[in-house]
């Protein structure tokens, strides 16, 4: 039997939700992890520092058999941008 859309909806909202909670706590690990290695103390553009942090995770990818990039993740520095700063 098919699901109703008002039951399809309440799952949608529900999984929204654990969503949110799970990178609220992914990004305070991030974020305690970043703190305790002093990046808090350093003055550096964001886009500088993103592009670090996505050395980062290459770095650790290479050999846990997942992709060394995603397909959503913003271009290398030096890429060609837009108006907007955005690949």
């Amino acid at each position: 039997m098919k699901k109703p859309s008002s039951k399809i909806r309440e799952e949608i909202a529900k999984l929204q939700e654990q969503l949110k909670q799970a990178e609220t706590r992914e990004a305070e690990r991030i974020g305690r992890l970043a703190l305790k290695a002093g990046l808090g103390d350093i003055e550096v553009e964001e886009r500088a520092l993103v592009s670090a942090l996505e050395e980062v995770a290459v770095r650790f990818r290479k050999g846990s058999g997942r992709a060394a990039r995603p397909a959503s993740a913003p271009a290398a520095p030096g890429a060609a941008q837009g108006p907007s700063g955005e690949a």
